[in-house]
């Protein structure tokens, strides 16, 4: 935690340090007013630990308003120190091929409008629930089920800013598709977990013909895994925790945690004692597809990593996962599909990577 600590206060710090910077090109303001935006910049920093504090103490609403505050500032500041960041390089190198009397000067006014009018945007991209649809043929889903529909969310980081109207709109899509099977790969609930008993009965009363089914990520474990397995299983889910289940007759579920306690089985033993002629559908939080394991599932449905959730980042998960978004396809009709997420984390904004609700459709092929 104390590495953490240290590596946040110090990639955060030196982003509000570039920031400001650029903005004193522009605006040389007053002592005294130096001394209020510097205070100001410190608590925007601190805020996540002072959210922790005031949810850690019951005062909700004060963590409500400090949270949507602390983390929309926080997506500005992310998205001006890109778009600051490229115009500066883009300076730089334009600098090297000028006589040295004719070089560029800083540009910051442009380039924060733009920052400004991508964060408006960021957040409203955020609310806008897409439909991703996936049509997958395959010999083990009998002729005689037809098509089966199985949807998933993923990421939907139930808490302090997921809450009332942004779980609707996303639900409401569930809702809406009429799935036979719904699923949810992880990271369902946040840190912050009172009062939010009516938004998972509404969940609930979502119908699924084949069952509702759930693995545990990361922020499970991070908001407390008891906890957080009441709230799923509230919001009609079964938690599938290195177990599978068969449905229909033809269908197989299985789940793994994104973090085991040692009382679960791992991934090739738990899938291994599934009836083999069926398809089997793996959900496991993070898309880390196990080669010693392909043959003994069918599609693995992951999330995490929300496809950078705000750009440029999108690239660096691009680097770490070799799928960070959509459908890839493994030998022997092997699949992987791997979310963008439905909800948000940190900042209530998406830049370029809107949230979706997958629909799969499952058909038979001969």
């Amino acid at each position: 935690m104390k590495l953490f600590l240290f590596i946040y206060f110090s990639i955060y710090g030196l982003m509000h340090y570039y920031l400001l910077r650029g903005i004193g090109r522009i605006v040389q303001p007053a002592p005294t007013v130096r001394v209020v935006i510097v205070l100001l910049a410190l608590v925007m920093i601190n805020a996540p630990m002072l959210v922790r504090y005031a949810e850690r103490h019951g005062y909700e609403q004060s963590a409500i308003v400090i949270s949507y505050a602390g983390y929309l500032w926080m997506g500005f500041v992310l998205i001006s120190v890109s778009v600051l960041g490229f115009t500066d390089l883009c300076r730089s190198i334009v600098n090297l091929f000028m006589p040295a009397g004719a070089k560029l000067g800083p540009m910051v006014l442009l380039p924060l409008a733009l920052s400004l009018l991508l964060s408006v945007y960021a957040y409203f991209e955020a609310l806008d629930i897409t439909t991703e649809r996936v049509v997958i043929s395959h010999p083990k889903i009998p002729r005689e089920s037809g098509s089966i529909k199985v949807v998933q969310v993923s990421d939907v980081h139930l808490g302090l800013i997921v809450r009332h109207g942004r779980l609707k709109r996303i639900f409401d899509v569930v809702g809406r598709e009429r799935p036979d099977v719904l699923v949810s790969t992880g990271d369902f609930v946040d840190s912050q977990l009172d009062n939010l008993d009516v938004l998972a009965a509404r969940i609930s009363s979502i119908p699924a013909r084949y069952g509702k089914f759930a693995c545990l990520g990361n922020h499970e474990f991070y908001a407390g895994t008891a906890q957080s397995l009441r709230l799923t299983q509230e919001a009609g889910f079964t938690v599938l925790r290195g177990q599978g289940v068969t449905v229909g007759g033809f269908l197989n579920i299985a789940g793994v945690s994104d973090h085991t306690q040692g009382d679960e089985l791992p991934e090739g033993e738990a899938l291994s004692r599934l009836p083999g002629q069926n398809f089997t559908i793996l959900l496991k939080h993070r898309p880390m597809v196990n080669k010693n394991n392909i043959g003994l599932f069918d599609l693995q449905l992951s999330g995490h990593t929300h496809k950078g959730q705000i750009f440029p980042f999108s690239i660096l998960t691009r680097f770490y996962y070799p799928i960070h978004a959509g459908l890839l396809r493994f030998r022997d009709d092997t699949f992987l599909y791997v979310s963008r997420g439905s909800g948000t984390w940190g900042p209530p904004m998406r830049l370029f990577s809107p949230p979706e609700v997958t629909v799969i459709t499952l058909q038979h092929r001969q």
